[in-house]
């Protein structure tokens, strides 16, 4: 298993360095917030790359790759088999400032000032027990390249419980969890870099926002200080677009009691009522949008029968 893992990461690093860095999107007008398309690629049949590495290529995190495409061997793809790329979504229900990041999606969404664009970035968040804030509002505190690490005693206990030692002080360098760049917001908690980009898109912090190397890179050099940042979760979005066309995007939503976002359990959706409201518009196909409630592809599915099905199923 050790030797598997290890070649995992190798074949990462390989592929990584062709690593696409955050999607940048055009914003779209006031009343809109559908952005982007999904693109499909062939796995090539040479392939020796885990399904991370596609994600890291495509600026996604493994958990937006394996909603995505649920068949897909997270360990090896099948050569000359189809990925779909989620290179569209739902711009979250809320400001367009700032950073805001959605942990049900596992996303950033950075809007930098002026710009008329967003830029779309992938991340890890807090285990279970462990869990990154959600519905906060802070601002960016103070930024530090080469951050160091001091783990709390729990935390130091937790990796003795796996036969793990983990040091009282974890200096700055490469081999920093927190990787070479952190962005503090609040008092407790920070927007940092990894040793491990394996695990963006799942559960594996104790807390902070975990990037990989290049994304945190081009945060900390474009985000000023004061920056708002705020943390929703938000698993199912909703979008009625100024042509008539309603569309919903779901995402399957934490639970304190998993720990990886490989679980098979289901999880019950939250109350929606913005959706409850939609769902019963004019040609809406409430067939349609019950199984993406219950597929959960994590991509935006059009849901109106008047305004015809262009995406499949």
């Amino acid at each position: 298993m050790k030797r598997r893992v290890k070649w995992l990461c190798s074949a990462v690093l390989l592929l990584s360095a062709e690593s696409a860095l955050a999607v940048s999107y055009p914003l779209p007008p006031e009343g809109s917030r559908l952005v982007g398309s999904p693109q499909t690629i062939t796995v090539p049949h040479d392939n020796i790359f885990p399904l991370e590495a596609f994600a890291a290529k495509y600026g996604q995190g493994l958990s937006n790759m394996l909603e995505a495409n649920p068949d897909a061997d997270p360990f090896l793809p099948k050569a000359g088999s189809r990925l779909v790329i989620p290179q569209q979504v739902i711009l979250p229900a809320t400001v367009r400032e700032g950073m805001v990041i959605n942990v049900a999606e596992m996303r950033l969404y950075y809007y930098p000032k002026d710009s008329n664009t967003v830029e779309i970035l992938p991340i890890g968040i807090g285990q279970a027990g462990r869990e990154t804030p959600r519905n906060w509002v802070t601002a960016v505190e103070r930024k530090q390249q080469g951050p160091t690490w001091t783990p709390t005693a729990n935390t130091r206990k937790a990796y003795a419980k796996e036969g793990k030692t983990l040091p009282a002080f974890v200096p700055a360098g490469p081999d920093n969890p927190m990787g070479l760049y952190a962005i503090y917001i609040g008092k407790l908690y920070a927007i940092h870099g990894t040793n491990a980009d394996f695990g963006i898109g799942l559960r594996v912090s104790q807390g902070c926002i975990r990037l990989r190397s290049h994304d945190i890179k081009y945060l900390f050099d474009n985000v000023p200080l004061g920056t708002r940042v705020q943390i929703i979760d938000q698993p199912v979005k909703v979008t009625t677009e100024p042509d008539g066309s309603s569309w919903v995007e779901v995402h399957e939503p934490l639970s304190r009691n998993r720990s990886e976002f490989e679980s098979t359990t289901k999880v019950p959706l939250p109350a929606t009522p913005v959706l409850s409201a939609l769902m019963k518009g004019e040609g809406i196909d409430v067939n349609r949008a019950t199984m993406e409630l219950e597929r959960r592809s994590g991509m935006p599915v059009k849901i109106n029968s008047a305004m015809g099905m262009n995406q499949p199923l």
